[in-house]
């Protein structure tokens, strides 16, 4: 796995994990705290100084598998926009040939960010169609068929981009597509934390190896 400090983005289109699950304001749908999205920017910036394009993915809420216009990620966009200092595209979609032929097109500095993840089951990998009354059969075969179908999701979304980049410290724990899965479809040298999951784990190498003892550690 790189580094993201001593990799070179020049040319290259990196997609990244972000976790801009953000409160909005539920009458307007503004976002009231920015942390997470100032969190990512030096990943974003990285890539983007150094003349590469960031292709975004995040989910924001709990749509269940479902496009919901309150979890779309088009709310995050003029907070993103008014951080990073430059114009954001939105794809309104996550898979599709138009999303494709957006992220082919991308040039040198620019940003896409992609529609809420979890609009599709394939995200989770869980049958949400199929409701709370379903029988354990029906769940066993429901998570089935998402799980295959999550195979072309992901490969789908690792085909946007050269290199892939997790900056999502919350949700790396799971094995989600766009977190465990998709990075499978990358070799070593073109896969990486990117600065907010370093910063994470310095520190919590540093309470672990270097702290005076003893010690609790909630997380």
């Amino acid at each position: 796995m790189s580094k993201i400090e001593a990799f070179n983005f020049s040319g290259k289109k990196a997609i990244v994990r972000v976790d801009f699950n953000v409160p909005l304001n539920k009458q307007t749908f503004e976002v009231t705290d920015e942390t997470r999205i100032k969190g990512a920017l030096p990943t974003i910036n990285k890539i983007l100084n150094d003349g590469g394009c960031a292709i975004l993915m995040s989910h924001l809420g709990r749509p269940d598998g479902k496009k919901q216009d309150k979890f779309s990620m088009k709310h995050v966009i003029p907070a993103l926009e008014k951080n990073i200092g430059r114009k954001v595209i939105f794809a309104g979609d996550v898979i599709g040939a138009e999303v494709a032929k957006m992220a082919a097109d991308l040039k040198a500095g620019e940003v896409l960010l992609l529609e809420n993840l979890r609009f599709y089951e394939e995200e989770e990998g869980k049958p949400y169609h199929l409701g709370e009354n379903a029988t354990d059969e029906e769940k066993k075969a429901g998570k089935a068929k998402v799980k295959e179908s999550q195979k072309t999701f992901v490969k789908t979304l690792a085909s946007y981009a050269d290199v892939y980049v997790n900056d999502a410290f919350g949700t790396a724990h799971r094995a989600h597509a766009s977190t465990a899965l998709i990075a499978d479809h990358f070799d070593a040298n073109n896969k990486m934390f990117g600065f907010l999951i370093n910063n994470e784990l310095n520190a919590m190498d540093k309470v672990i190896k270097a702290a005076d003892k003893p010690f609790t550690a909630i997380m």
